[in-house]
């Protein structure tokens, strides 16, 4: 039980860091304010890539052609990859979020004119995104699905611990029963 529960800590430490601080600026929003910078550029499509962007027929969504996903990469300093894009026979819309920030860019098919805005909302946003998995991405999800499994196998095997040395330590259930109590008195009482 004990080696469970110092590796499974180990493995939480920085995770739990990370939560409980972010925990802390997500509820107090108001106190912690950060002016957005935004960004805004344009380009316009080399004469080659647009008529060739003009001969497809994309209505709906899909990734950008790979040479104009690199060129526009090359242009704005951000990664384009293969997002799925919105096409209409006027325009292409690529949306980019991403923990703490967000951009897009627009293209006008006929005219090959692109806009492209970055928003960023700074270092607190990038970590509050990250406690809530918002615009993290597939990996960052599974981060935090075996974090969460990896905090609640600390959590049990500390509950044991208490158990098996309770007879030793006399405010052992009456800690541990405030600590279930106290939330739930809050929660009923002051949550409406």
């Amino acid at each position: 039980m004990i080696q469970w529960h110092w590796i499974s800590s180990a493995l939480c430490l920085m995770g739990m860091l990370l939560f409980t601080i972010t925990g802390i600026t997500l509820n107090h929003p108001s106190e912690i304010t950060v002016e957005p910078v935004v960004r805004t550029l344009s380009a316009e499509i080399p004469p080659d890539m647009l008529t060739s962007l003009s001969e497809l027929s994309i209505d709906g969504n899909a990734p950008l052609p790979p040479e104009l996903a690199g060129w526009l990469s090359a242009q704005f300093g951000k990664s384009i990859g293969s997002r799925t894009a919105e096409w209409s026979d006027e325009e292409i819309y690529l949306s980019m979020q991403g923990p703490g920030s967000d951009a897009w860019l627009a293209i006008d098919r006929t005219s090959g004119f692109v806009e492209y805005e970055h928003t960023n909302r700074g270092w607190v946003s990038y970590f509050n995104d990250l406690h809530k998995g918002r615009n993290t991405g597939t990996a960052w999800k599974w981060f935090i699905d075996l974090f969460a499994v990896a905090t609640l196998i600390f959590c049990i095997t500390g509950l044991f611990l208490l158990y098996f040395h309770a007879r030793h330590r006399r405010m052992t259930w009456p800690l541990v029963t405030l600590g279930l109590i106290l939330p739930l008195l809050l929660a009923m009482l002051f949550i409406h």
